[in-house]
């Protein structure tokens, strides 16, 4: 059976971070193993506090669950500070870890931090061991420093986040005015995929971009070509949007 690695925050409401990989991973077939790098108290109105583990503590968890275990593919979310950044940078290393998708999780959709500023800082020395880096827009800004507001940004930034390490890059557009398109680049082509505009509120979209990096991982664990795998992605995601809808 294919394994996946998650490496994020914990959210008691279950519908994102650890929990929500988890359920997903579950959802594509795949054997989920954890790491969890900090708690986090939050509901229907967003983040309220953040508690990170200590990046020893997130170390032994790591260590723990890879000693005579190699996953298919890891899973990284929520990582709190910059020590928890050089803890992961250590076990990366150390274990050879590989096909890891790398969610650039800096604030909750409320705006609540879920990234302190040294991390922000740290965060790009993961991506030259990145399969695929999934930021949205905002994220996108922080990490160029360009204002990502259109496609054509969106492929500025995952060129310069290609230029940073990172093997392939997806580019979120679900904060795009109009239709929402997702802007992929390996490093030799840009693909847009576009998608449907749902109606959903915020609830409905809590943790969808957890959901969107663990089926991603799966589909890589299971074998599939990266595209191939974000596409399928982005289907699943679509799917279980409506499903909250309803």
């Amino acid at each position: 059976m294919k394994t996946v690695l998650t490496i994020a925050g914990s959210d008691p409401t279950c519908r994102a971070g650890v929990q929500q990989d988890i359920r997903t991973l579950c959802g594509f077939g795949v054997l989920p193993l954890c790491a969890v790098t900090a708690l986090t108290v939050q509901g229907r109105r967003g983040v309220s506090a953040v508690e990170p583990v200590k990046s020893a503590l997130l170390e032994k968890q790591l260590d723990c669950v890879l000693k005579g275990t190699r996953p298919h593919a890891v899973k990284v979310g929520m990582l709190a500070n910059a020590g928890n950044i050089a803890a992961l940078l250590k076990t990366i290393k150390s274990h050879k870890l590989e096909n890891i998708v790398l969610d650039t999780v800096f604030a909750s959709s409320s705006g609540h931090p879920l990234l302190d500023k040294k991390g922000i800082s740290a965060f790009p020395r993961l991506f030259p061991f990145a399969l695929v880096v999934t930021p949205n827009l905002s994220e996108a800004s922080i990490i160029t420093g360009m204002k990502v507001r259109d496609i054509n940004g969106m492929e500025k930034a995952a060129y310069f986040m290609r230029a940073l390490g990172a093997e392939n890059v997806l580019v979120k557009g679900g904060h795009l005015a109009g239709a929402p398109v997702d802007v992929f680049f390996d490093g030799r082509h840009f693909y847009h995929l576009s998608g449907k505009r749902l109606k959903a509120t915020d609830e409905a979209l809590h943790g969808t971009g957890c959901m969107l990096s663990s089926a991603i991982a799966a589909g890589v664990a299971s074998g599939k070509a990266v595209l191939t795998a974000v596409a399928e992605a982005k289907v699943y995601v679509e799917g279980m949007i409506r499903l909250r809808k309803g």
